[in-house]
């Protein structure tokens, strides 16, 4: 089993694309990226932590390829944008991906400006990929956000949805 981590905005989002797809074995919500241990929710938003908010996917590799988690992590965000994803404005919502060995890292970066020399965007892809550090995983009525509150997790995902539709469909 192989370990990938990626913040793209509101974590409760960004489960449900990952867990849904084959060879995926958990996602989980979660903090990282920043410097006090064991962090709160509120902590996080109040930014007083500078972590990220983001999902730890553990995955097993002969059924689903680092490679195609991060085309996938892409086609979830707006890779233009660096204070924040849709709504979710901040630091603690920066899309990062943070890799955990080289061969990772090596992936993230091809792929990163293979999306620039693209031409999908006008704008610079502004993700930032960086080094995993301690994953924290979030309270518990985070987890799977959108299976346990339905309504509100449409609500809050609403101006996401509408981008990835327009942008990546």
């Amino acid at each position: 089993m192989e370990r990938a981590i990626f913040a793209g905005g509101c974590f409760w989002c960004m489960v449900q694309p990952f867990e849904e797809q084959e060879g995926i074995l958990s996602v989980r919500s979660g903090y990282t990226g920043g410097h006090v241990p064991n962090p709160t929710y509120e902590e996080v938003c109040r930014h007083q932590t500078g972590h990220t908010e983001a999902v730890e996917i553990i995955f097993d590799p002969e059924k689903i390829s680092y490679e195609d988690l991060v085309a996938l992590y892409w086609a979830q965000t707006d890779p233009t944008d660096a204070f924040g994803q849709f709504e979710d404005r901040g630091d603690n919502y920066r899309p990062v991906i943070y890799y955990c060995d080289q061969h990772q890292k090596d992936i993230a970066e091809q792929s990163k400006a293979a999306l620039q020399a693209s031409g999908r965007f006008d704008k610079p892809i502004v993700t930032s990929i960086e080094p995993a550090e301690t994953f924290y995983e979030a309270e518990a009525y985070h987890q799977a956000f959108y299976r346990k509150n339905p309504e509100r997790y449409a609500a809050s995902s609403a101006i996401r949805h509408q981008f990835l539709e327009e942008n990546w469909h």
